[in-house]
């Protein structure tokens, strides 16, 4: 795992609380932030998910 895919993760997590304390108060704001940050993780792991299978495809090239 690299730096990407684990703040990726804890952006997710994070934005799924904010969405569910905003859901609990009837705070629309805070849904619509928490969603928001939801995307912003989801879209960085991905991220790191490309420079993951990067890296693993140069090692593969570089061992034959």
């Amino acid at each position: 795992m690299n730096t990407n895919q684990v703040k990726g993760t804890a952006k997710d997590v994070t934005g799924k609380a904010q969405e569910q304390f905003g859901n609990a108060t009837g705070d629309t704001t805070q849904q619509v932030k928490g969603v928001a940050k939801q995307v912003e993780g989801k879209v960085q792991k991905g991220v790191g998910n490309v420079e993951d299978a990067a890296d693993d495809a140069a090692r593969k090239t570089n061992d034959r």
